[in-house]
């Protein structure tokens, strides 16, 4: 690549950042959804402010910005936006939603003052506000989508066992969004959510209140080496989990301990590349800037291989492992029934 080339490349790294906060602007403020709604006649900025309750000279500058990122059409005085493009960032029901990642990535760079004494004294930032893990949660829906839309279409015995009901518990269940969900698509299953973050176990407890599920589903404020009694569930689940949490053989014995004859216990996350011509792709680059993040906190993605180690270290079968479209990954592991 020359000089020049190398430039350009560069100059839209620097770009992105802009873009990045564009986005995250747009969905936090529902700018994107407004002007979704608008359809082909597309809004002015000063009625997109008014639809918002935003500033009119921070809605202008905006406008013309995200025209020139290509994230909406700015012609005549109004603001259009593309139907894919509005899919990617809003539809939380796809499995290729990014607009999570861009919450994400922008709350999460909000901590970010400290990374350059983290990379001088090692010491991670310890603590989280409540903002990030609301972040998270934004974040894991794509994961919910991932699930329901590549791991279910993996796992055909798995969807015909959960219809027929059962027991399920997800550990570190965050805001409870996945037991909400598994809830709406299998209504026979009874579902426990262990959660050991206090704030996020009050909006679980408050979404399941809200989506009128407090009769399918039960939040515990508990530790992950607690998902519950010996041979209890049919389902023992991590998303994006069991890489942040200490002692990952420990929780793995516990939830295998949890389960039933013939219960599973499933991990979804998103490894880490376990290669050169893996991470040299636009998803090792977002992984990659993911990890940054998660090291900066005292957690760390890990890979395949990792994963593997972690069930052999619990004493577990060794797990069936499926690589998904996504990107992600699920692990699987079934109790003799």
């Amino acid at each position: 690549m020359g000089h020049d080339d190398r430039f350009d490349d560069l100059i839209a790294s620097l770009g992105g950042f802009h873009r990045s906060w564009l986005v995250y602007l747009g969905i936090e403020l529902g700018l994107f959804a407004q002007i979704r709604s608008a359809g082909r006649a597309g809004l002015t900025p000063s009625e997109l402010a008014a639809a918002t309750g935003t500033a009119a000279v921070a809605v202008q500058a905006w406008s013309w910005a995200s025209d020139a990122h290509d994230l909406t059409t700015y012609e005549d005085g109004r603001l259009t936006i593309d139907d894919d493009v509005a899919a990617i960032l809003l539809d939380d029901d796809r499995a290729d939603f990014l607009g999570g990642q861009f919450v994400h990535a922008a709350v999460a760079s909000m901590d970010w003052g400290g990374m350059v004494d983290f990379f001088r004294s090692g010491t991670p930032i310890g603590a989280r506000p409540d903002r990030y893990r609301a972040a998270i949660e934004r974040l894991t829906r794509q994961d919910i989508a991932v699930f329901f839309q590549e791991a279910l279409a993996a796992l055909p015995n798995l969807v015909a066992d959960l219809s027929r009901g059962g027991r399920v518990v997800d550990v570190h269940c965050g805001g409870g969004r996945w037991l909400v969900a598994m809830a709406r698509r299998f209504p026979a299953l009874d579902l426990v959510g262990v959660e050991f973050e206090a704030d996020s176990v009050s909006r679980a407890r408050a979404t399941i209140q809200t989506e009128g599920l407090t009769d399918r589903i039960t939040i515990r404020e508990a530790k992950a080496t607690e998902p519950g009694a010996i041979g209890d569930c049919d389902l023992a689940y991590f998303q994006y989990a069991l890489h942040q949490l200490h002692d990952a053989p420990a929780v793995l014995r516990a939830a295998w301990a949890a389960l039933r004859p013939g219960g599973r216990l499933l991990v979804l996350d998103w490894p880490l590349p376990s290669g050169s011509d893996e991470s040299r792709t636009r998803h090792g680059e977002l992984i990659a800037g993911v990890q940054l993040d998660e090291l900066f906190q005292g957690t760390a993605l890990v890979t395949r291989e990792q994963f593997l180690a972690w069930f052999a270290a619990a004493g577990l079968p060794t797990p069936e492992a499926i690589d998904l479209p996504s990107g992600a990954a699920v692990f699987v592991v079934e109790r003799a029934a």
